[in-house]
């Protein structure tokens, strides 16, 4: 005799919530990639709001030297352009002040050195020396918004906590799918919601207070 398991319900997870209207929203799931993307009701998902970064020298530059064409994008990583600008020249050298979409610096690049704050990316020297004010900009590109299980390894933003689907939904190879999740104002029992295989305490607690800044309280034992 074939052994078949039970759906989660909704009522297995989700204990109390506003007015269904104001704290659900109809999300869109990301297409799967390669295969079906099968997600489940009262699994905690995760938003992509990062894509590529791609680098590039301001016009007028007295260095000819260059950076990495496409940065790699980390998970502190910002959507928007980041400026690189040189505040310390040096024959065949040079250091450059960075400063995210906010205009918050956030480290200092040097000339033949790996930088790894936000992005990965190193500036190779030229034969020309850089001048001070000499720039480039990286630019990481807005994500999709669409919404997939949370990935605490992913870069992309899907490892950040935004709500927690609602129905068993499957988004097919290259098709994305509606559905609804609960993003605002609910209480859901930890007992019934859903974390990705291997999923850390420390990883958990994270999203949690992540949900909780969204006003959806995840309580122990509900």
């Amino acid at each position: 005799m074939s052994v078949q398991t039970e759906s989660k319900r909704l009522g297995d997870w989700l204990k109390w919530e506003e007015e269904n209207q104001y704290s659900r929203d109809i999300v869109t799931v990301l297409a799967g990639s390669g295969a079906v993307r099968a997600l489940t009701s009262g699994m905690v998902l995760g938003r992509v709001t990062k894509g590529t970064a791609t680098a590039a020298a301001v016009a007028g530059n007295t260095g000819n030297g260059t950076i990495t064409t496409n940065p790699t994008v980390g998970q502190a990583a910002k959507p928007g352009i980041y400026q690189v600008a040189c505040i310390e020249p040096a024959a065949n050298s040079g250091k450059f002040s960075v400063e995210d979409p906010d205009g918050i610096l956030i480290g200092i690049a040097t000339v033949g050195a790996q930088f790894a704050i936000h992005l990965t990316f190193t500036i190779a020297d030229g034969a020309t020396d850089f001048v001070a004010g000499d720039a480039f900009t990286i630019t990481v590109a807005a994500g999709s918004s669409k919404l997939k299980q949370i990935d605490f390894a992913a870069t992309d933003g899907s490892d950040i906590a935004c709500g927690i689907l609602t129905d068993d939904t499957t988004a097919p190879d290259g098709t994305d799918r509606s559905a609804v999740a609960v993003v605002r104002n609910a209480i859901v029992s930890d007992n019934g919601i859903t974390w990705p295989a291997g999923a850390t305490t420390n990883q958990k607690n994270a999203a949690i207070a992540q949900l909780k800044s969204l006003g959806i309280l995840v309580r122990q034992g509900a």
